[in-house]
């Protein structure tokens, strides 16, 4: 087994892709099939039928959107809310050790193919020099910064274990931190989005701008982050 596990592990990115690629097509093929009259109705059952798997593997590609998706469904009663946070904080912590793996056993392939992101990785060991473990815990909150974080950690010497027990607190965290506001004030997000689908014409700009801001926001933060301390050393 350890052999097979060694003969494996400088293969982690590929096999995550693959596999990546395969649940996307089982989902567009169990899509088609869904019961129910429009997309919309089909996505709906498609969610209540595979609910927690697919959160699992959007919360590996850390996407907020599905956490939120899992805070209205808890709402409505279609989710466990305490299962659907377990499922997304187990997904979040799956997903950032495959990211620490593919650093760890594939140090110079990464370096080469991610040669422009050079500078993030630079300011990535600077960050964990600096502040050390809270960086894994905040990672996820930095825009631009989320697989850097932690494949550049795996470059490093940084220990396995210590890196695995505070990605899982970390994941528990975030997972609690955006589904626990989306089912508390569903009603009211319910409210927001029915209108937006009345209203679609003015919804998707604002979204757009919304979103943006969003984006936006973050870039700046971390890049002003990056600046002061690649100033500092």
């Amino acid at each position: 087994m350890k052999k097979l596990f060694r003969k494996i592990q400088p293969y982690t990115g590929k096999i995550f892709a693959i596999s990546l690629a395969v649940f996307i097509a089982f989902l567009v093929y169990s899509l088609y099939q869904a019961p129910g009259v429009g997309i919309e109705d089909k996505f709906i059952n498609l969610l209540k039928t595979y609910g927690y798997i697919i959160l699992f593997v959007w919360s590996m590609l850390e996407g907020e959107m599905g956490l939120i998706m899992a805070g209205l469904m808890a709402h409505e009663g279609a989710m466990n809310l305490f299962i659907a946070i377990f499922v997304a904080g187990l997904g979040g912590f799956a997903g950032d050790q495959v990211y620490f793996y593919i650093g760890r056993f594939n140090k110079k392939a990464v370096l080469k193919k991610l040669i422009s992101q050079r500078r993030k990785f630079a300011f990535a060991h600077l960050l964990l020099k600096k502040h050390g473990w809270p960086i894994i815990f905040t990672q996820r909150y930095m825009y631009g910064m989320r697989t850097i974080i932690p494949m550049s950690i795996g470059i490093t010497r940084y220990d396995a274990r210590k890196f695995a027990f505070i990605n899982l607190i970390s994941a528990w965290a975030w997972a609690s931190i955006t589904i626990l506001p989306v089912w508390y004030f569903g009603n009211e997000i319910m409210v927001v989005l029915h209108w937006a689908k009345e209203h679609w014409y003015m919804a998707i700009p604002i979204a757009i701008l919304f979103g943006g801001g969003i984006i936006y926001m973050f870039n700046k933060a971390t890049k002003k982050i990056e600046r002061k301390v690649m100033d500092e050393n």
